[in-house]
């Protein structure tokens, strides 16, 4: 019996771990990615995906079913495609260049029977009216018809230790119910549960809609943290004490902004093309995107207030901040708000010292010394700002010896310390 190719196109935090999956359930899988320095790691065992372990990636290479490549040529005789290429915003507008590119670079390789699929977040209708058509230019054939083309979002959540791939139901799509047959087919063979929908515009939504979903609801309690502070009221005790009842609510709780590959992103993808076809706003994204790229200028202004009446002027000031990425017990430093937040402090005159265990040296900011987690820097720090927290960091220590604390994410108590 001879064994399925499957080619990954992209090989981060979506695609890397979909590529070790598949190897994992017995298929050829080629990871293709344009960043050279990525391949040469992932060709020597060294993984920069928290996901996927050093001694996982090592264990798929050696079963010799694994072949990072950044060579188109190597899809050849590729059996399923998979696009998880990034979908970035470009002033604004949905930039879909990488989409494009691995179109028209996979394309002139897409057989009869062949299979496609395209995870990048996107708004609806690009499986069908983009990638198609670019599929069709560079191959010859047409689909639906002489090749399969389906659309299944990505619902990676890095650094979560409980919804892995393989445990996360996966929605999915084809243009026509053989596609779709084969795209669900695929699927099965990597995760406990497929959920079937009707097309890849449905499947298209479903993830703007889950991200939308988040995107509002944290501009909401974002919002009224803000207010609940000018107010006098305890926002986090509120929260904990909404949670208890158990219908008809679901918790989100406030931070320094949103950041990474989805939440600044994707809801903008449907708010563009709301306005590109209809012509309307799409009021709820629009407004939560404000409220959320205002957090890091309030929590930069609140460790300000809160140093002044300490007598601190912030110029001049020594600043700890603890984590730098996205979130937490991750190293994704994609449109990280804690980034920013050091950027406007550092604008304000102080020094800004980091905590951030997980990411890259030649990732971090400019400006900002990374140092560690100790008893002597938090004394000598005029002020310690939790942004982004990771489990490793022990919060116990610098609730005793801080001199002051903000607090973005609630990890500390004392009578030193300032939530937001």
């Amino acid at each position: 019996m001879n064994v399925e190719k499957l080619v990954v196109i992209g090989q981060g935090y979506v695609g890397l771990p979909l590529a070790i999956r598949a190897v994992e359930a017995g298929l050829d899988v080629v990871g293709l990615d344009v960043d050279g320095g990525r391949i040469k790691r992932l060709a020597h065992g060294d993984s920069f995906v928290e996901d996927i372990t050093t001694a996982r990636l090592g264990r798929a290479l050696a079963s010799g079913r694994y072949h990072p490549s950044t060579e188109y040529a190597d899809a050849e005789g590729f059996d399923i495609c998979v696009i998880t290429v990034p979908t970035p915003l470009r002033d604004g507008t949905p930039d879909l260049s990488f989409v494009e590119q691995a179109g028209t670079g996979i394309g002139p390789y897409v057989r009869r029977g062949t299979t496609v699929i395209l995870e990048s977040t996107t708004y609806p209708g690009t499986t069908d009216e983009l990638l198609r058509p670019l599929l069709e230019s560079a191959s010859g054939l047409h689909s639906p018809g002489d090749f399969h083309l389906g659309y299944s979002p990505e619902r990676i959540d890095p650094g979560n230790p409980t919804w892995r791939l393989e445990n996360t139901p996966k929605v999915v799509s084809g243009l026509d119910e053989a596609a779709l047959h084969r795209v669900d087919a695929f699927y099965r063979r990597l995760v406990e549960r497929t959920v079937p929908v009707d097309s890849t515009r449905v499947a298209e939504l479903t993830k703007l809609i889950e991200n939308t979903f988040r995107q509002v609801n944290i501009g909401l309690i974002n919002e009224l943290t803000m207010l609940s502070h000018h107010l006098g009221i305890d926002v986090w005790q509120a929260i904990e004490a909404a949670e208890t009842k158990p219908f008809g609510f679901m918790p989100f709780r406030p931070g320094p902004g949103v950041g990474g590959h989805c939440l600044p992103i994707d809801p903008c993808y449907l708010s563009w093309q709301v306005r590109r076809k209809l012509g309307r706003q799409f009021r709820f994204i629009e407004l939560a995107n404000d409220i959320n790229h205002e957090m890091p200028e309030h929590v930069a202004q609140r460790v300000m207030a809160g140093l002044n009446r300490a007598g601190r002027a912030v110029t001049g000031a020594r600043l700890l901040l603890l984590g730098l990425a996205y979130k937490r017990n991750t190293g994704d430093m994609r449109d990280s708000p804690a980034v920013e937040v050091a950027h406007l402090l550092r604008a304000l005159g102080a020094q800004v010292h980091a905590v951030e265990p997980y990411a890259e040296a030649q990732h971090l900011p400019d400006g900002v010394t990374v140092v560690e987690l100790t008893e002597a820097q938090v004394r000598r720090a005029d002020a310690v700002v939790v942004v982004t927290d990771h489990d490793c960091f022990d919060y116990d220590l610098v609730s005793r010896h801080a001199r002051y604390v903000f607090d973005a994410r609630n990890r500390c108590r004392g009578p030193a310390v300032e939530r937001l």
